[in-house]
């Protein structure tokens, strides 16, 4: 067997050239989690991380001959997570559904069974960031939860890292802001 949190993304990338069965349970392994709580934080919704978090595999096994290195294989899968999540959030945008409907998953945040409901600071912290523009929750997620550097966000984001970190702060400003306020 192999560790997952020690195994590299080399031999993930080799197994799955010589296996693609061994080396897709590798990846799975690994990356399954932080991916789903990547989209999680951005779509909000269980049920739609786990779509989203299941397409994303989908698509990272079909494409993976397009993977040619020119960023790290995480980014590289941290780059599909993040349009799967946005596709999502855009197909809401164009369903004209409110922040406050329960089919956005907003309220869904603060009764699901899988967040503690019990850290009103936690909630809090989910409310000012569902606040943030797409843009800007993405860089904060990816940032405070995920501790990404400023270059890999720009890779995933496919932005530059100056607007990554300007993003990033002004995030942080927001959420300092709104923790600060009464609501």
């Amino acid at each position: 067997m192999f560790n997952h949190t020690t195994t590299s993304d080399r031999a993930i990338i080799e197994t799955l050239e010589q296996s693609q069965e061994k080396g897709f349970r590798m990846l799975l392994a690994k990356f399954q989690e932080p991916v789903y709580w990547h989209i999680r934080r951005l779509v909000v919704s269980h049920d739609d991380a786990q779509d989203a978090s299941q397409e994303t595999f989908v698509r990272i096994f079909r494409s993976l001959h397009q993977y040619k290195g020119d960023c790290s294989f995480r980014s590289w899968i941290y780059r599909i997570a993040t349009n799967e999540a946005l596709r999502i959030i855009g197909k809401r945008r164009q369903e004209n559904v409110s922040l406050e409907s329960e089919s956005t998953g907003a309220i869904l945040l603060f009764s699901d069974d899988n967040i503690d409901n019990g850290d009103a600071i936690a909630a809090k912290l989910q409310k000012a960031i569902l606040t943030l523009p797409p843009k800007q929750q993405l860089a904060f997620n990816l940032r405070y939860y995920d501790e990404l550097g400023y270059d890999e966000i720009a890779q995933i984001a496919e932005s530059s890292a100056s607007s990554i970190k300007s993003s990033y702060h002004i995030a942080k400003e927001k959420i300092i802001k709104y923790m600060n306020s009464n609501n």
